[in-house]
């Protein structure tokens, strides 16, 4: 996936950052598995008075796209079930990054599989569409958890670390 659209946000004249360096970064990442990278990552999503609804989850970067469970009475899938648009942002190695997009359930029965093989330190089972355990995070739900794909429209990523810059893409 490559953006259609760099946007340089930086103000004091360093170029556009490299997309290749946030991909990195969120491959990097995604090698320490779900469970190391749980708490690195929120959402925002919107309730339905417009007011805004954060809540950390465990988040898994694989095939260039943001993958993501939720259980279908929590507050972020409630939100997502009437809009859903929504943002992901996470602190990387030298990088704040915010991704925004929209985020839909998956029930393909063999990107569940692929999936839950990525959330192997979880150890979930596909059945019935969705993923099933004994155990989640204690503010997911009961199972079964919906698998979610986040399709990119806009991302923002600011470095913290040398090279400085700040920059927008649009996918």
């Amino acid at each position: 996936m490559n953006p259609r659209e760099t946007r340089n946000l930086d103000i004091y004249g360093p170029p556009p950052l490299e997309w290749s360096r946030v991909v990195q970064r969120l491959n990097d990442i995604a090698e320490v598995g779900a469970n190391d990278a749980f708490g690195r990552y929120f959402m925002a999503t919107t309730n339905a008075d417009g007011s805004p609804h954060v809540a950390g989850l465990g988040v898994v970067w694989h095939g260039a796209t943001f993958w993501f469970t939720s259980g279908a009475g929590t507050v972020k899938s409630r939100n997502l079930a009437r809009d859903p648009r929504c943002a992901i942002s996470v602190a990387l190695d030298g990088l704040d990054v915010v991704a925004e997009g929209s985020a839909a359930i998956v029930r393909d029965q063999a990107t569940l599989e692929r999936l839950a093989e990525r959330y192997a330190d979880w150890g979930p089972q596909v059945r019935d569409g969705a993923f099933w355990h004994e155990y989640s995070a204690p503010s997911a739900g009961p199972p079964p958890w919906d698998l979610y794909q986040l399709t990119l429209t806009t991302v923002y990523a600011v470095a913290t670390a040398e090279p400085h810059g700040a920059t927008r893409w649009r996918f």
